[in-house]
């Protein structure tokens, strides 16, 4: 035991140089491995501790931060793919309103890492007392209600906006306004608005929180005594032209108000008046006319001197089969077309009328040939329609088959030889 004890004594120092010199080398060869990188973080969201609920920021305030760090590359790819290892934040445990200087803190939950600085490392914070007032609903009408008709004093519910904020910003509200259109109102208004808050020059201020944000108003409308609604009846006579049929009638305004100044000629009115006879007598287009109300004596109408008809006729249409032969273009001159079949059935429709005057020579059946050389093809055809009311529908075939072949030449493609003759001259009797 005593010689080992010496032996230690001896050979400490070299031991102790080993060991360190061990340390060294494996040190480099970690950092030759993963070496250390010094960098800056992507921002980093300044969190907010330790606030009085009783207070309030004013004014903007940094809301992020960037850390430079210096840590191995293995660090930093694992920060990259976990930017939750990092947080920022800033504690106003204990201050209380005006302004403050506070610093940013941060922290980085892994290692080795070296934290070398905050950027920002404070921000400039304002705290303000945290202020409630009530305000009364004011409600502004915009446009007016048509002749005739009456509105009640409007229902506001709730009455009061209750409004939060900064003191310094709650201060700048003057009232809590709203807007109601009752423009051509002619039934009740039960409307859910949104309210706003408005400084002493009625501009808009930001910054506060308003409860309800929503108020509900309803007002009554009724109509005075003396005027009446009524719907619009509109009265006929006559037909349209024969192969016409009557598709729509529209009457504006559907509705009128009527007036007088006895009220028992306003309660014989029934729910509608008619109109002055419209004439349909051989109509074959569109008709918009103005027309009077037939109204009885000492009743007007009111707002308007009559309405507006209008009147919409459409031809009634069937369909019919032509057979049209057809006509081949564009074949080249030393060529020749054979087609099958020769003629095609064109399928069309439109006004009855129209197609009891219709031929086959109101329609040409083209078949294109441009450029094609000898062969066999099918090739669909096309319909050159004439009167613009009808519309084909289909033709049977929708194509033909058409052989191309050269044209044959006279003769056989020989040039015949001519062989001169001789005619005797007539005799002459003396």
């Amino acid at each position: 035991m005593r010689a080992l004890f010496g032996w230690l004594a001896r050979n400490l120092g070299t031991l102790l140089l080993s060991l360190l010199l061990a340390l060294v080398v494996w040190v480099s060869a970690v950092i030759t491995a993963d070496p250390n990188r010094q960098q800056t973080t992507r921002p980093v969201e300044i969190q907010v501790i330790g606030q009085d609920p009783n207070l309030l920021q004013v004014g903007s305030v940094p809301r992020q931060a960037v850390l430079t760090l210096q840590a191995p590359q293995s660090i930093w790819d694992q920060l990259n793919n976990n930017p939750g290892l990092i947080s920022a934040w800033i504690d106003l445990s204990g201050l209380g309103a005006g302004k403050h200087q506070v610093e940013v803190k941060a922290r980085v939950d892994i290692s080795p890492v070296r934290l070398i600085r905050v950027e920002p490392e404070e921000v400039s914070v304002v705290l303000e007392p945290l202020l409630r007032k009530t305000f009364p609903v004011e409600l502004t009408l915009r446009g007016s209600l048509p002749l005739g008709y009456q509105k009640s004093d409007p229902t506001i519910v709730p009455k009061e906006i209750t409004v939060t904020g900064a003191e310094s910003v709650v201060n700048q509200v003057a009232r809590i306004q709203t807007t109601l259109d009752i423009s051509g109102a002619t039934q009740n208004i039960q409307q859910i608005a949104p309210v706003e808050a408005v400084d002493g020059n009625g501009l808009p201020v930001v910054g506060v929180s308003l409860s309800p944000r929503e108020v509900n108003i309803e007002m009554s409308v009724n109509l005075l005594g003396g005027f009446k609604n009524a719907a619009v009846k509109v009265v006929t006579k006559g037909q349209v032209a024969n192969g016409y049929r009557l598709t729509n009638i529209i009457v504006s305004p559907p509705t009128v108000t009527l007036f007088s100044d006895n009220p028992k000629l306003i309660e014989q009115i029934p729910g509608f008046v008619e109109t002055m006879p419209v004439d349909l007598t051989n109509l074959t287009d569109d008709l918009e006319i103005a027309v009077d109300l037939n109204l009885p004596s000492g009743v007007t109408l009111v707002r308007e001197p009559n309405v507006l008809v209008q009147v919409s006729v459409a031809a009634i249409e069937g369909t019919m089969t032509l057979s049209v032969p057809v006509e081949i273009v564009g074949l080249a001159p030393e060529l020749r077309a054979i087609i099958s079949p020769e003629t095609v059935d064109v399928i069309v429709s439109g006004p009855i009328n129209l197609l009891e005057t219709l031929t086959p020579a109101n329609f040409r059946v083209i078949l294109d040939l441009t450029g094609l050389p000898a062969g066999v093809y099918q090739r669909s055809v096309e319909v050159d329609l004439s009167p613009k009311e009808v519309r084909v529908q289909t033709t049977l075939p929708e194509s033909v088959e058409v052989t191309i072949e050269l044209a044959p030449t006279p003769f056989g493609g020989q040039t015949p030889t001519l062989t001169p003759t001789f005619t005797p001259p007539p005799a002459i009797t003396p």
